[in-house]
């Protein structure tokens, strides 16, 4: 149901002359959703629209029926957890979180309860009377998002929320997520990990210079990234001979070599059988020094879907 999800029509936001994001629209359902681009895309600009930090200059948004401009409603049915410290250098986790809850109109002691309880999701307990300043970087970022989660909130808003974590607490934070996705919540993140987004979500969105450029469930939006080559610079002794062999390979679109003459930029529409080919290349003789692939990083990958990679 509409009312239940969070719509964008035709959002755009500039700042002066700057585009933020242009002509945005979205229906993002209940569930786990990664906002996906590389730095500088429109992810962060999209979910300061979403809490009402920043408002759009055409277009409208509603979060779960609630418009942004509503901040007090928005306020009780949403959690942000940014990537930015909020915490007074004098506050403990328990006490940031406390002081938060009080702002919502929750008693002392109801806030306290469930300062340790969202203390208790994201495993700091024991580090509850310690002062934020003093924490670790995993530490700072779990204690955002208990902030975020404290009052039980129906949107969390997440940005980059696995950086920092070490593997084991990120299992449990992931955890977390799902759990509050089986509950009809609605659990927002951004990310520029790809890895990440393949693990946890159920559905993505594309974002690169401010607009949408592929959305939907997460098995779907690989499939259309799988359309486009993956790329690898090779390094080698004798570059332009190993370019002539893989430019017998149907299965490259396209070779690139480097001024130095030491290496190439190979593009391939399947990554099995150029190894196999670089396999074959090597055991004839011709010395591979390295192989790295080049789009490992969302950069790369944008620069394909938003067609200037080719």
């Amino acid at each position: 149901m509409t009312s239940l999800s969070v719509v964008f029509d035709e959002v755009s936001k500039f700042y002066g002359e700057v585009l933020g994001v242009n002509r945005v629209s979205m229906n993002i359902p209940p569930g786990i959703t990664s906002l996906v681009g590389p730095n500088g895309s429109g992810k962060t600009t999209l979910m300061n629209l979403m809490t009402g930090l920043i408002h759009a200059d055409a277009g409208t948004i509603l979060m779960r029926g609630i418009s942004p401009r509503d901040p007090e409603k928005l306020m009780r049915i949403t959690g942000y957890a940014t990537q930015y410290d909020a915490a007074p250098r004098w506050a403990t986790g328990f006490s940031f979180i406390t002081t938060g809850l009080l702002l919502f109109g929750y008693s002392r002691s109801e806030a306290e309860q469930q300062a340790w309880k969202a203390l208790e999701q994201v495993g700091l307990t024991d580090a509850a009377h310690r002062k934020v300043a003093a924490y670790s970087k995993g530490m700072r970022q779990r204690v955002r998002l208990a902030q975020a989660i404290a009052h039980d909130p129906e949107i969390i808003l997440l940005d980059e929320p696995l950086n920092g974590l070490d593997p084991l607490v990120r299992a449990g934070t992931i955890e977390l997520f799902r759990t509050w996705a089986n509950r009809g919540r609605h659990v927002i993140l951004s990310s520029h990990v790809l890895q990440e987004v393949d693990l946890i979500s159920d559905q993505v969105i594309l974002i690169a210079n401010g607009m949408i450029v592929a959305e939907g469930k997460i098995r779907d939006v690989r499939e259309e990234i799988q359309e486009h080559p993956s790329q690898f610079i090779v390094r080698c002794d004798d570059a332009s001979r190993v370019a002539s062999l893989l430019f017998d390979e149907d299965h490259v679109t396209e070779i690139r070599l480097n001024e130095d003459r030491l290496g190439l930029l190979v593009m391939t529409r399947d990554r099995e059988r150029f190894s196999r080919s670089i396999g074959r290349i090597a055991t004839n003789g011709h010395v591979i020094d390295s192989i790295i692939p080049a789009d490992e990083n969302v950069d790369a990958l944008y620069e394909y879907l938003i067609g200037e990679g080719k």
